[in-house]
């Protein structure tokens, strides 16, 4: 089983309930973890039989800055349905933090993962 690392994944998006969060793009850093059985891959040596991890992050990025966002639950969970479309994939944890979310907190995240 092959273990893939999305690892800080800084990007901006409106997320927040706060009028200030509403109106204002914030960063959130992404981690991801995914695993797939990547016996393929490694005997044929080409792309089409991995996982294309960068179309996978290319998916993330344009669905969070395109996107608005009143919670952490919700970005962490339809980035989760993002990775777990790929019928590859057998386990996902996202992992999405909003820095300074708390005074006196470097940040606050939330994790979901997957399963098949």
């Amino acid at each position: 089983m092959a273990r893939i690392r999305i690892k800080n994944l800084r990007l901006r998006t409106f997320i927040g309930i706060k009028e200030e969060e509403i109106n204002n793009r914030q960063d959130v850093l992404i981690n991801a973890l995914i695993l797939y059985p990547a016996d393929s891959a490694v005997e044929v040596n080409e792309i089409d039989h991995a996982l294309n991890y960068r179309t996978i992050t290319k998916a993330i990025i344009s669905h969070v800055e395109e996107n608005r966002f009143a919670l952490l639950e919700r970005l962490t969970q339809e980035l989760l349905d993002i990775v777990m479309q790929h019928p590859q994939v057998r386990y996902a944890e996202i992992e999405v933090d909003k820095p300074h979310a708390l005074r006196f907190a470097e940040s606050v995240s939330i994790t979901l993962s997957g399963e098949r």
